[in-house]
């Protein structure tokens, strides 16, 4: 059955530790990517690697840290990494091999609507052409506020932007372990998730690499984005031949995120993934409760407390009392309107404030990310 499937490799699959770029791991993910291309299968490749591709060949010795070096370091190494891959995948396919295609995004794009709608017009164009898009942050231009953090993220939003079946990212572990298996090797690994717990979270640790920004806990919360928008995703390693494949049906050398829920509509994904949010609203149990589990909208009553300056039509991040956030919404009042009525019945607050609707957070325009 064709799938449409996004395939996350980082940093550390592609380069060197000290830098630049290894050819023959390249060739090597392209051959497997290949395999997925070959079966009927649309694939999108999310890629790291710009900066690390670079960073040797425009002079720095080590990666650099400050911003308008890692910029220069990217426009040097995108041009690179894309080489390698164009010619990588020449020699597979017919006709000159798989075409590939580079698409460059920035969380601004993803904030704007009309942005992503035209990026993803211009995606599912190269599909139906049978080329492969090749995706990766725009790091020449992104800024510190509005990065990704890491391609992990990337690649989570563009499964969820493409309606995707399933989202691989690969990485140089084989999966996530009850407890690190380069310290304890008496460490299990875990083959299949339902739901990420905090306790799951913390099992998490940093990065292992030099030349990469992603750990595992990055993977992780990109796994949960994925989750929530109807697509299970995979997290693991691809090392020998028919791995990926492996990987996309079933048999992986890596962990499972299943998820029974539906794919979000394009408003749905603004709300919960691609808008900037203007400021955060605690609630209590009852509140949380029929958030996530009761299908209610977010009344007045509800709420605690509530940090930022925001105005009808923002969006805003609502969390429990233990300050975990457990989703977004569009706001119907203003803060200091909100302010106001915080805790009070509905009466009360039609007596002592002026709204179009009473409830705070619709349930039409909210997202939950648990529950």
């Amino acid at each position: 059955m064709t799938e449409r499937i996004v395939v996350k490799i980082g940093s550390s699959s592609l380069t060197s530790d000290e830098g630049g770029l290894n050819r023959e791991r390249i060739a090597f993910f392209a051959h497997e990517l290949a395999s997925l291309y070959d079966a009927g299968h649309q694939v999108l490749l999310v890629t790291s690697g710009a900066v690390a591709a670079g960073f040797r060949k425009i002079g720095y010795q080590s990666r650099p840290r400050l911003v308008h070096e890692k910029q220069a370091a990217a426009a040097v190494g995108q041009a690179l990494l894309m080489q390698a891959y164009q010619e990588a995948f020449s020699a597979h396919g017919t006709s000159g091999g798989i075409g590939v295609a580079q698409i460059l995004l920035t969380r601004a794009d993803f904030s704007n609507r009309k942005r992503i709608q035209n990026a993803l017009g211009t995606i599912d164009e190269l599909l139906r052409h049978r080329t492969l898009p090749v995706v990766n942050e725009n790091d020449t231009v992104a800024t510190d506020e509005l990065k990704f953090g890491d391609n992990d993220t990337l690649s989570a939003l563009v499964a969820n932007l493409v309606k995707a079946k399933r989202l691989l990212i690969l990485t140089d572990t084989d999966g996530l372990y009850t407890e690190d298996p380069r310290i304890n090797p008496q460490a299990k690994r875990i083959d299949r998730v339902q739901v990420i717990s905090d306790d799951l979270l913390k099992l998490a640790g940093g990065s292992g690499s030099s030349v990469g920004t992603g750990g595992m806990r990055s993977k992780i919360e990109a796994a949960r984005i994925a989750m929530r928008g109807g697509i299970p995703a995979f997290i693991g390693r691809v090392l020998e031949p028919g791995d990926l494949r492996l990987a996309v049906e079933g048999g992986g050398k890596g962990t499972y995120f299943d998820t029974s829920l539906q794919n979000l509509p394009m408003k749905k994904q603004w709300v919960g993934f691609h808008s900037l949010t203007q400021g955060r609203i605690t609630v209590d149990e009852g509140a949380e409760k029929a958030l996530l589990h009761g299908g209610k909208s977010l009344l007045p009553a509800g709420i605690r407390e509530i940090e930022g300056e925001f105005h009808p039509g923002d969006v805003v991040e609502v969390a429990n009392l233990r300050q975990q956030t457990i989703g977004r919404g569009v706001v119907n009042y203003a803060a200091w309107q909100i302010q106001a009525v915080a805790g009070l019945s509905t009466e009360e607050v039609r007596r002592r404030v002026e709204v179009n609707r009473i409830e705070v957070i619709h349930r039409d325009e909210w997202v939950s990310f648990t529950g």
